[in-house]
């Protein structure tokens, strides 16, 4: 079975190439010497560890600018960014974890103001369903109402809203595919595993 986001054109950053900083909007690195302009950002808020937690992440995705006009991050789509990366469970991310958010945020945003078509800030619920099928998804009706239904406000869904779903969206598929051994689109899951994976998600 192939999974979304995986091996595909317009796959989530991260999936299928590991480390790889694409476009749109990709970061792509700078050669050795040079000052990278993330680390500026990054620094200003890290601890002696060059580690940051979902506070100050918040803190620096908005001095950092790359929200645009949208509103900031709220502190609980920082935590599960924070999460999307942690692989050892410290609920903090280094400068290697910062760089590939930076650059799936910005895949996001481009895709946000591609279904923004109204460019409201916002988008509808049949430009989220446009916007989770052009990552490969295909999901039914009843998924993607649920979806809208937990990150619309007034039947639209924000900026912050849409990166989170998108994030949970990414984790979740990552956690079925793992367990799915035989690529069938079915998994097993213990029940300590699975109150895990969902509240780690």
């Amino acid at each position: 079975m192939a999974y979304p986001g995986y091996n595909q054109p317009g796959a989530y950053p991260g999936y299928g190439h590991p480390g790889a900083y694409g476009p749109p909007g990709g970061y792509s690195g700078y050669p050795p010497g040079a000052i990278d302009p993330l680390f500026g950002y990054f620094s200003a808020v890290a601890g002696h560890d060059q580690q940051i937690d979902a506070r100050e992440l918040q803190t620096c995705l908005t001095s950092s600018g790359i929200g645009g006009s949208y509103q900031q991050f709220s502190l609980e789509t920082c935590r599960i960014m924070i999460n999307m990366l942690d692989r050892d469970y410290s609920g903090k991310m280094g400068f290697t974890e910062f760089k590939e958010l930076w650059n799936a945020l910005n895949q996001w945003k481009t895709t946000f103001m591609i279904y923004d078509r109204d460019r409201s800030g916002t988008v509808e619920p049949h430009e989220m369903h446009q916007a989770i099928a052009s990552w490969g998804y295909n999901l039914s009706g009843q998924a993607l109402n649920i979806i809208i239904k937990r990150y619309s406000d007034n039947g639209r869904i924000k900026f912050d809203d849409f990166v989170s779903a998108a994030i949970r969206l990414r984790m979740l598929t990552d956690h079925f595919r793992r367990r799915d051994a035989t690529q069938s689109g079915y998994a097993s899951f213990a029940f300590d595993d699975f109150i895990q994976v969902t509240m780690f998600s």
